[in-house]
């Protein structure tokens, strides 16, 4: 048995198998064609080979589990940011700015891979129920705001954000392309929430 580096058994087998997944997001965050390969994913993380079948039966289950590693994380992050920001027009900058930093952190590249990669029925599964999960609050925050059609301002406030995606993958600078993409949209939210508070019904 190797020397354990947590208090517990399942804290150290817990601990590798998450230095192994992040270890192959880091693979995938420099544009992998292909699933990663043990050898490598082992050798990122410190370990040996052989550790990576202590945890993943084959490369199609490393990428399961990248998969189910991944897409929550996105979601999770966006919907805690939304929360903390109050207001419903808070929210919705919430949304955007969360979206962009996970962009500019490279969790968008990695969801990509894995989507080329992969281009299973599951992913297909995975990505719809991920864009259900992003949006659901997106629209929630909209209509709190008076929006008249909630899912539709979601939907053009979602196609700001895959052309700030696709500068910031471009290389733009993240801090300014997310400053544009404010720009656009939060003229709209200040006049929502001042008809919201007056009492105006919103056009």
């Amino acid at each position: 048995m190797p020397r354990i580096s947590a208090p517990t058994v399942a804290q150290h087998r817990a601990a590798q198998r998450r230095a192994l997944l992040d270890a192959a997001r880091e693979v995938l965050t420099e544009g992998a064609t292909d699933i990663p390969g043990f050898a490598e994913v082992a050798a990122r993380a410190g370990l040996a080979r052989s550790s990576m079948y202590q945890y993943f039966k084959s490369r199609r289950d490393l990428l399961d589990a990248l998969v189910e590693d991944s897409f929550p994380r996105w979601s999770d992050r966006v919907e805690r940011e939304m929360d903390a920001a109050g207001a419903p027009d808070r929210r919705v900058l919430a949304y955007v700015r969360a979206n962009l930093d996970l962009v500019a952190e490279g969790e968008h590249a990695i969801a990509s891979s894995i989507a080329a990669i992969a281009p299973t029925e599951k992913m297909t599964e995975t990505s719809a129920l991920l864009h259900r999960k992003l949006v659901t609050p997106l629209v929630t925050a909209l209509t709190e705001l008076g929006a008249t059609d909630p899912a539709a301002t979601a939907e053009l406030i979602n196609a700001v954000v895959h052309a700030a995606t696709r500068q910031v993958e471009a290389g733009g600078d993240p801090v300014a392309v997310q400053a544009r993409a404010a720009e656009l949209i939060e003229p709209y939210l200040t006049f929502a929430a001042t008809s919201r508070a007056t009492g105006n019904i919103n056009p």
